[in-house]
């Protein structure tokens, strides 16, 4: 496993160069409505953008369901204040969505990813099917409703702190199992390795995780904050992803280590659990499939402290440092045996930094790539 958050790091490290900083928000663009996003082409193909991966996974098909939006992205050098009225510095109109923005990530790393979502046959959404299709996305499960109107979020990335608020607008009509025939569900997880799941559209995301299940095909959920139907798909989950509220938020727990074990302890499925803490890195939790006789037990709190002491504050790249197999516990949760991870990521000069739309979302895509 540590290889996975090796190369999870190293993925992300790479990223900002190609992708992040390039792009002032999602993954996939839509070059058709902004003559400005030009995306695509500055970045080279997986071959090249990646040169330390010298072979891709055998198992390279993975099937996504969740969100897909149209992004409008407006730059503004100060966060406004109620009623005001301010220009903006910057317009920019891309796709976007976070299984959207994965997936397209896990492509360009060498995957090859199918999406179920649904969007409307308008103009917006025929873009966003148009590239994904480009970006080596398979659009063939996407429903497309005939009327309504596809997903769009408005974005407003602050310049002097390089934040962004989102305001989304969910599509009309809303997905429903209904929309998914038998036939679809069956083909859409033929040949799959790994089935990934943003946590939205959660009636449709549960029908095709239970059929995952039934195929003994793993499940990596992005539990990026409490949503209505979220703790049944953990509940079958094997990996989870989570933002940096969310465990804490979640569990109750009073750390995120104590919290991370205490997904552990409640989701018996769970293989490991990881925490992304934006420029800090991200801290990961992975259970033991085999309970040692000789492993020492430790409060999981004090365990991170040991490790944060041993981070190498010197280098811009990133890097990981685990803990040994130990017996880790927190007070009023209980116990589990299995190892602590620590990563940093790379130290990315302000002045270089657009904004972090889409940071996650990339980052869940370098995860997916790595668990293949």
């Amino acid at each position: 496993m540590t290889w996975l958050m090796m190369m999870t790091t190293t993925l992300i490290g790479s990223l900002p160069s190609c992708i992040a900083l390039k792009s002032s928000t999602s993954l996939h663009t839509s070059s058709r409505l902004s003559s400005s996003v030009t995306v695509r082409a500055e970045m080279a193909s997986p071959s090249t953008s990646f040169s330390g991966i010298s072979t891709l996974p055998k198992d390279r098909i993975i099937l996504g369901v969740g969100g897909l939006t149209l992004d409008y992205l407006a730059t503004v050098a100060n966060y406004p204040e109620p009623d005001d009225k301010i220009r903006s510095i910057d317009m920019k109109v891309q796709g976007g969505g976070n299984a959207g923005n994965a997936l397209t990530c896990a492509s360009r790393l060498g995957l090859v990813p199918r999406l179920i979502s649904k969007v409307a046959n308008d103009g917006q959404g025929r873009g966003m099917l148009e590239e994904l299709e480009a970006d080596g996305v398979d659009t063939s499960f996407l429903v497309v409703s005939k009327e309504g109107n596809s997903p769009f979020t408005y974005i407003i990335v602050d310049n002097q702190t390089k934040t962004r608020t989102c305001i989304h607008t969910p599509g009309f009509p809303p997905m429903i199992p209904e929309d998914l025939p038998q036939s679809s569900l069956s083909s859409s997880l033929d040949g799959v390795s790994l089935l990934y799941l943003d946590g939205r559209l959660h009636e449709s995301a549960l029908v095709v995780a239970h059929e995952a299940k039934q195929r003994n095909i793993p499940i990596l959920i992005d539990a990026e904050k409490k949503r209505e139907g979220l703790d049944d798909l953990l509940n079958l989950s094997d990996y989870v992803v989570c933002s940096a509220k969310f465990p804490q938020a979640w569990t109750e727990a009073s750390s995120i280590p104590s919290a991370l074990l205490s997904m552990l302890v409640r989701l018996p499925r769970l293989k490991f659990v990881i925490v992304t803490l934006g420029e800090v890195g991200c801290i990961m939790l992975e259970r033991s499939e085999t309970e040692s006789i000789e492993s020492e037990e430790m409060c999981v709190d004090d365990l991170l402290e040991l490790l944060m002491l041993r981070k190498d504050m010197t280098t811009n790249t990133p890097t990981c440092i685990s803990s040994v197999v130990t017996k880790m516990q927190a007070n009023g949760i209980g116990m589990i045996t299995g190892t602590l991870y620590v990563c940093t990521t790379e130290k990315i000069p302000f002045s270089e930094l657009i904004d972090t739309t889409g940071a996650g979302d990339a980052f869940i895509g370098a995860v997916l790539y790595g668990s293949c």
